[in-house]
């Protein structure tokens, strides 16, 4: 049994838990670590002289950490100093151990980014919610979001971010890099493209693009094969998805939009309030990686690092979404 320090020993007296401990024991109790870390494991562990290595369990905690905070590398660093919560959680105890560096930490996320290993991840638990019968297939639900990106030029090159564009929403004009998901998705500045399962609400496909690519260019890109509904708001329209949909015995639920000249009737009016319920859930996954983890600007420069974010921010929305089901499951 280990020894605990006065610091560990004044945290288990404390006669309230904080939400930030609430949240970190449900997330602990639902991500399949042991299966995560075997992806990861081959590319992570190798003989090494020097000061030993970070043990893959720690790292892997402080990346994620990251992605529910929305923390930088610095940030991360001086998180684990600062709160017990954390560093508990992480593993780590400044009695006994060090705290991995900003430059550890930030290896740590090249080494997922290069070996294109975000992408696993969320195939990883996309299959583990799949197993327990929490991600279904028979329907998708579409949308993309838009995810700033900084217009700023003040870098060596003196230009912006050349991943990035401009797109219009409304009448407000966007900078950045398009996301595109299929119930599986969440999108930016550049835009986050997703599909989601039309039961669960739980994301099966994610896109990124730059923001002036249309969402319908993406429809193709977020329908499962074994799609028997598919739902999607206005700017998914297209008279001839439709009519081959229909063709093929799929409902195609996107909502109807008004042509010009013309006024909606009645019967669409209500067709659209119908699938605009089931629409809806596609926008919880928006508000857990916008509101609940603060991701609403990109931090990283290029698509590549940033689309490798979004995956990893997917999978823990999908975990997150489906915590109490999981928790019931593991009781």
């Amino acid at each position: 049994m280990k020894q605990q320090s006065f610091s560990s020993l004044e945290q288990a007296h404390k006669k309230k838990r904080t939400k930030r401990e609430v949240f970190l024991g449900e997330m602990d109790a639902v991500v399949p670590w042991a299966r995560l870390e075997a992806l990861i494991a081959p590319h992570y562990t190798k003989a090494r002289k020097g000061r030993p290595q970070m043990p893959l369990s720690v790292m892997l905690r402080i990346y994620f950490l990251q992605q529910w905070y929305n923390l930088s590398d610095p940030g991360a660093e001086e998180s684990l100093y600062d709160m017990h919560s954390m560093r508990d959680f992480a593993g780590l105890d400044l009695a006994r151990a060090a705290i991995p560096d900003e430059t550890t930490i930030l290896n740590f996320r090249h080494l997922l980014e290069r070996h294109n290993l975000t992408e696993a991840v969320f195939r990883a638990v996309s299959d583990y919610l799949e197993e327990r019968s929490l991600l279904m297939r028979g329907g998708t639900i579409m949308d993309a979001t838009l995810i700033a990106a900084p217009p700023s030029t003040k870098n060596r090159s003196g230009k912006r971010y050349p991943d990035m564009s401009q797109t219009k929403k409304g009448n407000q004009w966007y900078f950045g890099p398009p996301l595109v998901v299929c119930r599986q998705t969440t999108a930016g500045q550049w835009k986050a493209h997703i599909g989601v399962d039309a039961k669960s609400g739980l994301v099966h496909t994610v896109k990124t693009t730059t923001a002036s690519v249309h969402d319908a260019r993406m429809t193709d890109d977020l329908i499962r094969a074994d799609d028997t509904v598919v739902f999607g708001d206005k700017g998914y329209v297209s008279d001839k998805r439709k009519r081959a949909a229909r063709a093929d015995g799929v409902l195609w639920a996107v909502k109807d939009k008004r042509k010009p000249g013309r006024v909606l009737s009645s019967s669409q009016k209500k067709r659209n309030r119908k699938h605009g319920g089931v629409r809806a859930k596609v926008e919880h996954v928006f508000r857990v990686i916008k509101c609940q983890f603060g991701y609403r600007k990109t931090r990283y420069r290029g698509l590549a690092k940033n689309a490798a974010q979004i995956l990893s921010l997917m999978a823990l929305a999908n975990l997150y979404l489906a915590r109490r089901n999981l928790r019931v499951e593991s009781v």
